[in-house]
């Protein structure tokens, strides 16, 4: 077994081993499929064509695009196309043999045994830049803050994926939509992992968006499935399409979505508009024969929008800088909340953070609204077996499939009471579905009416406390399970077969406009962390937990809001010192323009004043800037360990005061040298670039464990400093390792102590780079 101690402290796995084995065992099996019907002309049955994507190596893209284009040029001429499709597809087969080889003993020994990784044919964060060669030589140390991944290019490309299915089917190059319902759900899957990356990141905007669009392409992929597989007849599809009022909600929440991307840039409205023509062009009310060239065409327009959104969201985000153009701002934030709030003060604390049960509130009235606009149908259509097929799948996904996926999304969040309801309304929902349009389908038995009557019974007990806990939330929700009672009632006389069509339709349309407004304000607050339009206060309150709610002992900022980075400098200016985030664990920080301030950190954290402390940039172009008279051998060595959790000492200099140190000089490091850290976190590096260099020293009190959560420094040392900038959990548990290169000329470093980097890694760091400076 391999020793552990030589792995970084991170423990993860080398995924990028697996992602190369799909794309070998996905190659192998379509290479053998096409040589195959290439040599005996029989088609294969049962067997899809497979598309497998990495992005580790171009050479990788590069053959499955030209395969993908000869497997279409295999529907017209054959046997040749075949055999190209198959040749193209075996070399795919070896860049993955040797892809996931090269990964794995990557892994293991942690560096670069085989040659083909870690070496871009180009750098794309040099993309747009003034002096690409001389960028090139120190340009791998970009920082980047991993802890989760950005989900919005992978959201884009699954829009653009199931679009485009639509798009072909619409336009009739496809008669069946059997094998496009596979592709769209199986995509769709991949858009509810974008939108529960954004949960983890706190990004309610995409959160909602993405899991928006996965319900919708979901629903229509199953209903086209029932319209051209279980139905076929296409008046039967027009009759039952025709009293179909679900797709009137999409419209209304593509509203909601276009209003809050107004504050986001051109091309996030444009798609958002885009996908409000799609939701308009699917209404079932168009006449069948306009209704699939409409749709189409907005597919089309959609799939471009999204295509162009999934590039230019994955090289700005990989670049951190805006190098495919986006657009600007539409409407500026602060007149976009002077809109909504129509002049009202806000009632809340502009840095309060939405609470992580709140994200996927607007997702759930959502789901809510679709399924309850979905099931409202007249007396007259409740026996229109099209009809009744048509709504089974929207029901079904919008109320119990997404509403079960919410619950386990708000499971995560950690809240009171966050999954019970829409657990809850799932059930209901999969209850209503199975009984109101399934069960005339398969003529279930009117002996089995009093099981479901004895269930309705049942759900309006647990409504009754669910509105009880709705009491405690606010008077939306309230108002929302209330509507829902009743709505259960009218279940409760449906199974009794005393229902009155015209009550049900009334709760569930007033049941659909709370969930639009539901909707709306949720995602609008949660967008601002600010109350801009009203929920309504709880009606209950937890008097016990308010009461011990401890008031925090110094201001807070939260990372993830640029507000809160330009809080926390202000105070670092005005020579306040503050807990911040690192790569590492986190550390107290003074401005380097304020020297007071350093000594405040001997005196918060008790440290002996013979005890260094050391200086913080953002980035290796910082400190080139200064022109340190450094070594090739120093300079290579900290282009491949900065940006990281390792730390050098290096001999002190006039230069120092061109990085900005300025009056501070005389208060960091020693008399002779100093220790400069760049970490590899996107909102340190952010905060160094506003407040020029800093002063950081880890966030404890001198001689106790280091803090890996905002909470730790706010309890050992929130009283002491200025400020914190929270940003939860730090991705290391213990700080950077420190590594002496006072004597790396005379081809040694020493290790002063051991952090989230080992001792073994840093040394086969500087052999390597020093056989490459020989």
């Amino acid at each position: 077994m391999a020793n552990l101690n030589i792995f970084p402290a991170s423990f993860y796995g080398e995924p990028g081993v697996l992602g190369m084995l799909a794309n070998g065992i996905s190659a192998f099996l379509v290479l053998l499929q096409n040589f195959n019907t290439a040599r005996t002309g029989i088609l294969p049955v049962g067997v899809e064509n497979i598309l497998a994507v990495n992005y580790i190596m171009p050479f990788v893209f590069g053959a499955i695009t030209l395969t993908l284009i000869f497997e279409a040029a295999a529907l017209v001429a054959n046997s040749w196309a075949l055999v190209v499709a198959g040749i193209l597809e075996l070399l795919i087969l070896i860049f993955a043999i040797y892809g996931s080889a090269a990964l794995l003993v990557k892994g293991l020994t942690q560096r670069l045994a085989l040659k083909g990784f870690g070496t871009p044919l180009f750098n794309v964060l040099l993309l747009g830049t003034a002096n690409s060669a001389s960028a090139q030589s120190i340009g791998q140390e970009k920082k980047k803050n991993t802890k989760y991944a950005e989900p919005m290019a992978l959201g884009s490309f699954c829009d653009t994926v199931s679009s485009f299915i639509f798009a072909f089917y619409c336009f009739g190059y496809v008669t069946s939509f059997a094998l496009g319902v596979a592709w769209v759900s199986i995509i769709s899957a991949a858009q509810l992992f974008a939108t529960y990356y954004a949960h983890l990141r706190q990004d309610c905007y995409h959160t909602t968006k993405f899991g928006l669009h996965a319900t919708y392409w979901l629903i229509k992929a199953w209903e086209e499935f029932v319209a051209s597989v279980l139905i076929e007849d296409a008046n039967d599809v027009s009759s039952g399409r025709e009293a179909m009022v679900g797709d009137w909600f999409f419209v209304a929440v593509a509203l909601v979505l276009c209003v809050g991307s107004l504050n986001t840039d051109c091309l996030e409205l444009s798609h958002n508009m885009l996908f409000l023509l799609l939701t308009i062009s699917s209404v079932p009310q168009i006449p069948l024969q306009g209704y699939y060239v409409f749709f189409g065409v907005a597919c089309s327009l959609f799939t471009a929008a999204s295509l162009y959104g999934t590039f230019s969201r994955l090289i700005n985000t990989i670049a951190e800088k805006s190098l495919i153009p986006v657009g600007p701002q539409p409407v500026s934030t602060d007149q976009l909340k002077r809109i909504l709030s129509c002049g009202r003060s806000d009632r809340r604390d502009p840095g309060e953070s939405p609470q992580n049960d709140q994200i996927a509130d607007a997702l759930f009235y959502i789901s809510n609204g679709v399924a309850a606009l979905s099931a409202l149908h007249a007396k007259s259509t409740s026996t229109n077996s099209s009809f009744l097929h048509l709504t089974v799948p929207w029901v079904l996904i919008s109320g119990a499939v997404i509403q079960g996926y919410v619950s386990q999304v708000q499971v995560r969040g950690g809240g009171r009471f966050g999954s019970v309801i829409p657990f809850f309304y799932a059930v209901v929902w999969a209850t209503w579905t199975w009984f109101r349009f399934a069960g005339l389908l398969i003529q279930l038995s009117p002996m089995e009416a009093p099981g479901f009557t004895a269930g309705a019974i049942a759900f309006l007990v647990i409504n009754g406390f669910l509105m009880l806990i709705a009491s405690y939330r606010n008077l939306v929700l309230l108002f929302l399970t209330t509507i829902m009672e009743v709505v259960l009632v009218c279940f409760l006389l449906s199974t009794l077969r005393q229902l009155p069509y015209e009550l049900e339709i009334a709760m569930l349309v007033i049941f659909s406009i709370i969930c639009i407004y539901g909707a709306l304000a949720s995602l609008v607050n949660c967008i601002f962390t600010q109350r801009i339009l009203s929920m309504g206060p709880a009606l209950l309150k937890d008097q016990k937990k308010q009461e011990e709610k401890p008031q925090s002992p110094c201001p807070v900022a939260e990372s993830r809001l640029t507000s809160g980075l330009l809080k926390i400098t202000k105070l670092l200016d005005e020579g306040g010192v503050c807990g911040i985030p690192t790569d590492t664990v986190y550390a107290l920080a003074a401005s380097c323009k304020n020297p007071q301030a350093i000594e405040k950190i001997y005196n918060i954290k008790d440290r002996p004043a013979e005890k260094p402390i050391c200086i913080c940039i953002s980035s290796v172009e910082q400190l080139l800037a200064a022109k340190p008279p450094f070594s090739p051998l120093l300079w290579e060595f900290m282009r491949n360990v900065y940006p990281g959790g390792i730390s050098c000492i290096v001999s002190k200099g006039d230069w120092l005061y061109k990085l900005g140190v300025g009056a501070a000089y005389d208060r960091v490091g020693t008399k002779d040298s100093i220790m400069i850290r760049v970490p590899d976190h996107t909102v340190t590096g952010n905060l160094c670039e506003l407040t020029g260099p800093l002063a950081i020293t880890s966030a404890n009190p001198s001689g106790e464990p280091d803090s890996t959560h905002h909470s730790m420094v706010l309890s050992r040392l929130g009283h002491k400093i200025q400020g914190v900038l929270c940003d939860g959990d730090s991705n290391e548990v213990v700080a950077s390792t420190v590594v002496n290169c006072l004597k790396i000329d005379e081809g040694t470093i020493g290790i002063v102590r051991e952090g989230c980097v080992p001792a073994v890694r840093v040394q086969q760091i500087f052999e390597r780079v020093k056989s490459r400076m020989v």
